[in-house]
């Protein structure tokens, strides 16, 4: 059974929730449509005091959803082509967000290369549709394409509402061992190690 996290679950240092959110499900609804992926690889952003963060400077008319209630979608365009999804954490006032960086395409994977403008692969099994399933969801770009997850639709929107056409769930599912690494693409605080993944998983977006 899929249950809808808490606001709660997000009220709290980010780290914490970065290391909760893996093997958590990313929730798409779409009509009868319904896109499904696990979540295997995240970063933490810690607000004030984290210079690669973007509340670090404080607030803006850009972030202001990194200040407001935990739990809700802060969603950035980046290079002019590509959207990022993150989830506030903290208790309202106080910033800080886990940016989502890779899924395990669950449900919903011929509605995902439709939207990523992959062919579906000639045959259901073998290196070339592996090749194909990694397309779909390995990295923070990748994953908001398939799930059609853009700035205008989908930020300040209520991850942890019943009724929200995108939500963050949970199944029971927990995964052993976890990784912690240095951040991926980022030039302040590269070294602090705070991207999170699910150990020897086949869908992170990197090493």
């Amino acid at each position: 059974m899929i249950r809808a996290l808490p606001a709660n679950f997000f009220a709290r240092d980010p780290r914490r929730v970065a290391r909760a959110l893996l093997g958590k499900l990313l929730v798409r609804r779409r009509g009868k449509i319904r896109l499904v992926g696990r979540i295997v690889e995240v970063e933490a952003y810690l607000g004030w005091g984290d210079a690669a963060a973007h509340a670090a400077a404080g607030i803006t008319a850009r972030n202001r959803v990194l200040f407001g209630p935990p739990g809700r979608a802060y969603v950035y365009f980046i290079y002019g082509v590509h959207h990022c999804l993150n989830v506030s954490c903290q208790p309202e006032g106080k910033a800080g967000c886990v940016l989502i960086r890779a899924l395990e395409p669950v449900e919903g994977l011929a509605e995902m290369a439709r939207a990523r403008g992959l062919p579906l692969p000639a045959v259901p099994a073998g290196p070339a549709s592996s090749r194909w399933l990694r397309q779909l969801t390995s990295g923070p770009a990748r994953l908001c394409a398939a799930f059609g997850i853009t700035r205008a639709r989908d930020n300040g929107r209520d991850l942890t509402s019943r009724s929200s056409r995108l939500q963050l769930a949970d199944d029971g599912y927990r995964p052993q061992p976890i990784l912690a690494t240095p951040r991926i693409g980022i030039r302040k605080a590269a070294g602090r190690r705070l991207r999170f993944v699910i150990a020897g998983n086949a869908f992170l977006s990197g090493r």
